[in-house]
């Protein structure tokens, strides 16, 4: 089947652009965001896959169905919109699985219908737009300092990584340092090109068994049963929309990726439409072993800050480099993982650490510059950043609760209660 001659010319013309706008600095991003993403959580969903009772061969699946779902909803929305569209694995989400699968009562059919259950509800959070109406009642500040919640937890990571790994953090930390000063664009490039160099030498990384090929995926047909739509598809669907979701969007609209229709401006990363695609791709990768995609937080600072590109109508290919090297690891699931988990877990966290520096920087101000929202902001920082879990539901939904609620308190009835200015 040949392409329509329009829509080839279309797509011509979006590779021509993305090949004229991308940039060193926006591709180191885009690995990072993978290098970052992929090793700080594949621990988690091997585990959830193994209490499932999945195979290797089914385990290996759900590599190959996350990383394409991840990659082609982040790469063809970013390529099509021009804006850093970028998708995830529920993290918690898997941790979810983790722990219910560990007590032995769920088969794996029944787990891909509980993925296939959370997926409608995904995608009808998306299409009937309250998930997005509820974030846009969100201040500006109480969303910025969320994001700053969200990060800084990285950003102190990476320099706690300085406790089993004292010269390697330093030498990345006098890297970066020196990048911004002398080539500001390519500081976080710089930074990990020493730190590869130094690990490579001093013997940094683990020696991972690389087996290449392309990956198998595995059908499994699903199994509906109350019980599984109780305990897996209910808390999957909550903490996948208030544990990723939700501070995703105050990603996009701290770094300034909001729909800025009504301010005049050009229209931003379209919310509602974004969480119905990664809706429809779990729901239709989840018998290969997609649990649950969503907006990414950590990820897309990663992609949407200064370090990505100066220019923010450029910083798509960052997203766009992302998604590329999602669909490889789906691909070529065994080879990639084996790849990226020989990388030191210090270089990884202190490289995520440098490269958010930018934006959490950038969310503190904002959430801290209007003065009647700066308590509130505050507290939903503090909150966010406590990494408190409750009910199930980690900190980021708990940190918005508490910043509304000082909100409310402090201000009922007044026109501060509105969203901050810009």
């Amino acid at each position: 089947m040949t392409m329509p001659p329009a829509a080839a010319a279309n797509a011509t013309i979006l590779r021509m652009q993305f090949f004229k706008d991308v940039s060193l600095s926006a591709f180191t991003a885009g690995f990072v965001a993978v290098l970052v993403g992929f090793t700080s959580s594949v621990a988690i969903v091997f585990q959830a896959a193994q209490a499932l009772h999945a195979t290797p061969e089914m385990i290996a699946s759900w590599m190959w169905a996350l990383g394409l779902g991840m990659g082609l909803c982040t790469l063809l929305p970013s390529l099509w919109w021009k804006k850093p569209v970028m998708v995830a694995w529920s993290t918690p989400g898997a941790a979810v699985l983790a722990t219910a699968g560990a007590t032995g009562v769920f088969s794996i059919q029944e787990a891909v219908g509980a993925f296939m259950v959370c997926a409608v509800l995904i995608t009808l959070a998306g299409v009937t737009g309250w998930f997005e109406r509820v974030m846009n009642r969100i201040p500006l500040a109480l969303a910025s300092a969320l994001l700053a919640g969200v990060l800084a937890r990285f950003g102190l990571a990476g320099f706690a990584a300085a406790q089993t790994a004292l010269p390697l953090v330093l030498v990345m930390l006098l890297a970066y340092l020196l990048g911004k000063r002398l080539w500001p664009r390519y500081a976080v490039p710089t930074t990990l090109l020493v730190a590869i160099i130094f690990a490579a030498t001093s013997s940094g990384f683990t020696r991972a068994d690389i087996a290449f090929g392309l990956t198998v995926p595995v059908f499994v047909a699903p199994s509906f049963t109350l019980a599984a739509l109780v305990s897996l598809a209910l808390p999957l669907f909550i903490v996948t929309m208030a544990s990723q979701n939700l501070p995703g969007v105050a990603a996009i609209q701290s770094t300034g990726y909001g729909d800025q229709r009504a301010k005049g401006g050009d229209a931003g990363i379209p919310i509602s439409k974004t969480i119905t695609l990664t809706g429809v791709a779990t729901l239709l990768l989840a018998p290969f072993g997609a649990f649950a995609l969503n907006l990414s937080a950590i990820t897309a600072a990663i992609c949407m800050g200064p370090e990505a590109h100066a220019n923010p109508a450029r910083r798509y290919t960052a997203a766009v480099s992302c998604g590329l090297l999602y669909v490889v690891i789906g691909l070529f699931g065994a080879a990639i993982t084996g790849v990226l988990t020989a990388f030191p877990k210090e270089l990884v966290a202190a490289i995520a650490g440098l490269a958010l520096l930018g934006t959490i920087g950038g969310a503190l101000s904002a959430a801290l510059q209007h003065e009647p929202h700066r308590e509130a902001a505050i507290i939903t920082f503090l909150v966010t950043l406590s990494g408190v879990v409750v009910a199930g539901v980690g900190s980021a939904f708990w940190g918005v609760v508490a910043g509304a609620v000082a909100l409310l308190v402090q201000h009922a009835g007044r026109s501060t209660l509105l969203r901050s200015p810009d």
